[in-house]
């Protein structure tokens, strides 16, 4: 099949997304919170859906199976089910309660709740910067993603850059002109899409192999410690950190933390959450069972390329290889079309409203929401020209980053005597702490296995409280009216 007919697939399906968010853009209203939530009227299945297929991305579908490809299978139990769970435990302990807020005060961003709770527009700030500064590399690995896939699927043929330019226009065009609901209504498709095809793609490969047991004979023969619980990379340690830090980056993520506000009742919150884990498992047992099994089926990975790719290439034929990687670049671009438009909002909303144009209308705030996209998307763009990391490395800087925010917003939410300088200091310190991990020799980056990113989770809480009891609330911070309507149920 000529490269042609791959492009063909790839870029027609890219343009049926494009054709639901038109018809998204003709039945919005024209203000921002319709844009950013979508007016706040999402059902159980669009709920569930969109922020599944928020999370369906490049480090899913590319660097996840890279890692089973080289450790082992065992990153499904940290992905696939200690994830899930944790992420649906937080998705009621601060989802719902941002829900009940949400409906009570018209809450946009994670920014604006926690500046409103302590009267602080530089915690406002303070949050919306560091929501950015992680946000910003996680969109680069969508393109990352977006161009190395292309370029493996063609051979060459369209080089790196020119798929990611590919993925971040379509992303541009989709987000400026479909807003959240448009999203949301493309998520459905592309999160059933992507489930059904990457399920038909294992049993496709399986097929053709001779069945599982042949697949894991085959590992087992090449790499025999991969299937034993447990290896120098698979430290119980090493697993609970990721799994702990990625479960709580999840629940700060912008993207995933707005559809909190977005559920049209408590009800649809509800069922959302308890559906999660087992949509977790639906999904990652097949992705990262081919990436493991490849590395006992001789498949060929060169440097620097994704093993899903060259695992269809291999065992499937061209046309179905190229529908699997236009849903994996659909699903990339689900998770970054929603992070364009949580950041623009977050920069409008948390930077630009508050501190350049505090009567700002709701028309002018819809128009500099959409150009915030393009300027947001650009920038990424550029920066993964220079393909400066792994996508493992940038998801989980990403995870790890957001994960730092959790546990101050968690004690916020739920115990009264925070106060603002504390969460301030906590989110602060903990910020500083992990990126020295990461970018100087002074912080260590494990502790006896232990990563850098959870120790800073725990450094965080621990200043957040300790400050708390140190320091008086403001007299503006609010106290018994808040917390009389989280009890709401």
């Amino acid at each position: 099949m000529s490269v042609a007919v791959q492009l063909g697939i790839i870029v027609g399906y890219l343009f049926i997304a494009l054709l639901i968010g038109v018809l998204a853009y003709r039945v919005a209203e024209r203000t921002a919170e319709d844009f950013y939530l979508a007016s706040r009227t999402f059902g159980t299945v669009v709920l569930l859906f969109t922020t599944f297929a928020t999370l369906l991305s490049a480090f899913t579908f590319f660097a996840g199976p890279n890692v089973a490809y080289a450790e082992g299978p065992e990153w499904v139990l940290v992905m696939g089910l200690m994830d899930g769970i944790i992420f649906a435990i937080l998705w009621y302990l601060i989802g719902y309660k941002q829900w009940l807020l949400g409906q009570q005060h018209e809450y946009v961003t994670l920014g604006e709740m926690l500046g409103d709770r302590f009267a602080s527009r530089r915690l406002r700030g303070l949050v919306a910067g560091v929501s950015l500064l992680w946000l910003f590399p996680y969109v680069m690995l969508q393109q990352v993603g977006a161009g190395t896939a292309l370029e493996a699927l063609t051979e060459g043929a369209v080089p790196y850059a020119v798929g990611a330019g590919l993925i971040t226009l379509f992303m541009i065009l989709y987000v400026v002109v479909a807003g959240m609901r448009g999203i949301a209504w493309t998520d459905t498709l592309q999160g059933a899409f992507m489930l059904v095809t990457t399920w038909l793609a294992m049993v496709w490969v399986l097929a053709v192999v001779g069945g599982p047991s042949v697949a894991t004979g085959a590992l087992e023969a090449e790499a025999a410690h991969h299937l034993a619980l447990g290896s120098d990379h698979y430290t119980p340690q090493w697993m609970l950190s990721t799994a702990i830090t990625i479960g709580f980056g999840v629940a700060m993520f912008p993207q995933v933390n707005q559809r909190f506000f977005a559920a049209g009742s408590r009800t649809v919150l509800k069922r959302s959450f308890a559906l999660w884990p087992i949509l977790c498992v639906l999904l990652f047992v097949p992705s990262f069972m081919l990436g493991a099994w490849a590395r006992g089926l001789d498949v060929s990975i060169a440097e620097g390329e994704n093993v899903l790719p060259a695992m269809l290439a291999e065992f499937t034929p061209t046309w179905f290889a190229a529908l699997v990687i236009a849903g994996a670049m659909a699903a990339m671009m689900s998770s970054s079309d929603s992070m364009l438009l949580s950041g623009s909002s977050y920069f409008t909303r948390d930077l630009y409203r508050p501190y350049l144009e505090m009567d700002l209308s709701e028309r002018r705030e819809d128009l500099i929401a959409r150009v915030g996209v393009v300027l947001f998307a650009t920038g990424a763009f550029v920066a993964s020209l220079y393909n400066p990391a792994t996508l493992f490395e940038l998801g989980d800087a990403a995870f790890s980053g957001f994960a730092q925010l959790a546990l101050p917003v968690l004690v916020a939410l739920y115990w009264r005597r925070t106060t603002r300088a504390g969460i301030t200091a906590g989110i602060a310190v903990s910020q500083v702490f992990y990126l020295s991990s990461l970018f100087t020799a002074v912080v260590p980056s494990t502790y006896g296995g232990w990563t850098a990113g959870l120790v800073g989770m725990g450094v965080g809480l621990l200043v957040t409280v300790v400050v708390s009891l140190v320091t008086s609330p403001a007299a503006d911070e609010r106290r018994a009216i808040y917390f009389e309507g989280l009890r709401a149920d």
